[in-house]
């Protein structure tokens, strides 16, 4: 009975995981296919920061928590022994986890962002591109079409949209910017846009906000390329002077 009893318990033993064999085995072809998959997108990764430069180097981050490095960063070694210090000059990130980086930022010797381009679309193509000055975003250049060429830049001051200029013919080359349409904002909300119409590169046409338009006493059908001049004499014949001067006494 004893015999017997003990062959028991060492059938439940193993049927139950021979006391933890079987969840080791499994954590073992989970870690095994991670690790494949890690061969397979580091074989695949573009990286778009360059770390081969002298004093230079580069570190990688698993911030997704899937053990594959999805963020990295890569560092120049400044000053003189031994007051070496590391500075950031280039972070790369996959936001999609398909092994290649979507958005990379660009910093000066000092650390202050440069530049940051970003694939919003995932099609391996940078359609977004954003230009800092003293960490602040001045100036935003997008591919919204997907043709490779810029077709949208928007300005910026102190983090909101001033002026956005924009190619709505795909007229503009890698060398000369053709934009036909123009928009104005205020406190980040649009209240003037100007339209090209026949190509010449200035407006032809002003679309205002209603409420800015009537604080601003704007005449209905006068636009700004309609003043010729601000001289309120401007025009006026000395004898109509004379007769407007004359009315006034009156």
């Amino acid at each position: 009975m004893i015999a017997r009893g003990r062959w028991v318990a060492v059938i439940a033993w193993v049927v139950l995981g021979g006391g933890g064999c079987g969840g080791h085995e499994a954590e073992v072809r989970q870690r095994a296919q991670q690790n494949e998959r890690s061969r397979a997108l580091a074989g695949s990764d573009r990286s778009r920061c360059d770390a081969t430069a002298p004093n230079r180097e580069a570190s990688e981050y698993d911030t997704s928590g899937d053990h594959v490095p999805d963020v990295r960063k890569v560092f120049l070694r400044a000053g003189e022994a031994p007051l070496t210090r590391l500075v950031l000059i280039c972070r790369e990130a996959d936001l999609n986890g398909d092994g290649t980086k979507d958005v990379v930022r660009y910093y000066n010797d000092e650390g202050r962002p440069l530049r940051e381009e970003a694939d919003r679309n995932f099609d391996g193509q940078m359609d977004e591109v954003n230009f800092f000055e003293r960490g602040r975003v001045v100036r935003q250049e997008v591919d919204s079409n997907r043709d490779g060429r810029v077709d949208t830049k928007v300005f910026y001051a102190e983090g909101l949209p001033q002026r956005s200029e924009r190619d709505t013919r795909a007229r503009s080359t890698q060398t000369q910017w053709r934009p036909d349409t123009w928009e104005y904002f205020e406190e980040g909300r649009m209240v003037r846009m100007g339209v090209d119409l026949d190509g010449d590169g200035r407006v032809d046409r002003w679309d205002r906000d209603e409420t800015l338009a009537r604080s601003e006493s704007i005449l209905p059908g006068v636009e700004d390329d309609d003043v010729v001049s601000e001289e309120p004499d401007a025009g006026v014949t000395d004898a109509g002077r004379a007769a407007r001067d004359a009315g006034r006494r009156r």
